[in-house]
Order: C-alpha cells, then structure tokens, then sequence
C-alpha cells in the first residue's frame, strides 16, 4: 500500500493493491445497484444525455462544454453508485451532494474538464494527420444523398480509414487512464487536477491486473449484447428491434458508469490516521470526505 497527498479539505488517500479478481466484483456490484435502483440510474443517466444533446445544439461554446463535462459526468456516476450502496436513491441525491461540493473542488474540476477537452482535441488531431483525414471526409460524406450502401461500404476498407479509426480508439483508452480516478481524487481527496492525473495512473497501472479483467469482463458482455442484438434484427426485422436494442444498449452504459465507483473505492481509500478512531466500522468511510 501507498499513501498520496491531499489538498485542503480532503481526505489522504491511501493507494491500495488489489488482486486481478476484483476486476469481477467491480462489474457485479454495479449490476447490484443497478438492480437496486434501476429508476434512479435511469433517471441520472437520461439527465445527462439531455445535457449533453442540449449543448450539441449549440455552436462551439456547446462542443468545447461536451469536451470538458465528461470528468464530471463519471463523478456524478460515482456519487449515485456510493449512495446507493449506501442506501440511499441516486437521484436526485448525487446532483445536490456534487452541487454542494465547495468552490475549491468545483473549480478542480472545471480545470480537469477543460485539461480533458484539450488532451481530447489533441489526440483526435493527431489522429486525423496520420490518417490524412481520411475518417473525417468518411463521416462528412454519409449525410450526402449521392452516397450510396455499397460506395460507403467500399470507403470502409481503405486501409487509413481503418487506421484512423484504431489510432482514435488507442488514444481514447490511453487517455482515459490519467482520467479514470482523477475527479474522485478531487472530489473525495481534495487534491489539485495535475496530483488528481498522476495517481490516477499510478492507480491503474499499479492494479494492471484487476482492471485488464475487468476490461475482459466488459468485453465480454459487450460481444453478448451484440450477439443478441443481432439474432434479434435476424428474427424479428431491424425496425421493430430496434425498440428494444436502443434501451439495451442504454442500460449496458449506465451500468458500465455505476462500476467506476468501485474501482476507485477499492484502489483508494481514506488513510486510517485521518479517520477518527470508532467502535464500530464506518460503512462509508467516504462520507467523511465528502463536503
């Protein structure tokens, strides 16, 4: 175990080594909360997406905020997942708790936003100038009335489309590392965005192992979901199944954001010397952290 630094107002958090079986645990707890509060993750979740369809409909300001929400959006996942488990419904309990955060968190985290929005706008570039821009003419060209299944289907297998394509998704995982723990270290450690980053890596790679399975484990019901999806256009028509695959799809998202609380729970958690001594075990620790 390793201990990190805090920032004021914040919790020491202590770094912890978990073993590869973890990986499961985190993916089955989040189906048990789920379960628990279907509506309330539902609810949080078409809260989100509301957001974020709303700022679509505006002109750069609205693409530079969906750059720089994310962070924040994992974090208000975080939070209803902890309440929950605590007993506690996620909505709209997790909008208040973040809402109450502090100025000094709120603006950490605006700072990891807009340090996420440019890492992203970064890596994405690059991507576009090894590939010659070849995914973005792609995507430009598919609302034109003169492309047709069979042209597009052509375009797929040019190799720098392809390229482009596998660059961006290496990039995205790579970029999420850093990310991952980063506005939970801020929020519940108190810690600036630039320490938030660096033991947020140091947490990921330090548990390789537990969250390589619990990358499979996503993985797997990811092909699954698929599977089913398909046999489903296959028997009943891709119009009629799509009614049922659109809220599947849906729920395998929100579930996947109610586990990221459990990762960070398990990599981290409040150094014992910061904890009150008590006679009994605090259920949640992290509340103590919490503003």
């Amino acid at each position: 175990m390793a201990s990190g630094p805090t920032g004021r107002g914040g919790q020491r958090m202590k770094l912890q080594i978990v073993a590869p079986r973890r990986g499961l645990d985190w993916v089955r707890r989040a189906f048990q909360v789920f379960v628990r509060q279907p509506l309330g993750f539902a609810s949080l979740f078409a809260a989100c997406l509301f957001v974020f369809l709303l700022l679509g409909l505006i002109p750069v300001v609205g693409t530079v905020a969906l750059l720089v929400l994310p962070p924040t959006g994992s974090l208000l996942f975080m939070i209803a997942s902890r309440l929950c488990a605590a007993g506690t419904g996620p909505m709209p309990a997790a909008l208040i708790e973040l809402a109450r955060a502090g100025r000094p968190r709120l603006v950490a985290l605006l700072k990891l936003g807009i340090v996420y929005a440019a890492a992203t706008f970064f890596v994405f570039w690059l991507a576009g100038v090894f590939d010659g821009g070849a995914l973005e003419a792609f995507f430009d060209t598919l609302p034109d009335a003169k492309t047709t299944p069979e042209s597009a289907a052509a375009r797929v297998g040019d190799p720098r489309l392809q390229l482009g394509l596998l660059l961006r998704l290496v990039f995205a995982g790579a970029l999420s590392v850093p990310f991952w723990h980063a506005p939970a270290l801020i929020y519940w450690g108190g810690q600036s965005w630039a320490k938030s980053l660096f033991f947020s890596t140091v947490a990921l790679w330090r548990n390789k192992g537990a969250f390589f399975v619990y990358g499979l484990a996503w993985m797997a019901l990811w092909l699954l979901l698929l599977a089913i999806v398909s046999l489903g256009v296959g028997l009943f028509g891709a119009q009629r199944f799509t009614l049922v695959a659109t809220p599947l799809t849906l729920v395998f998202s929100t579930i996947f954001y109610a586990s990221l609380w459990f990762t960070f729970a398990d990599c981290f958690a409040p150094d014992a010397t910061d904890v009150a001594p008590s006679g009994n075990p605090d259920p949640d620790p992290f509340s103590k952290g919490s503003p």
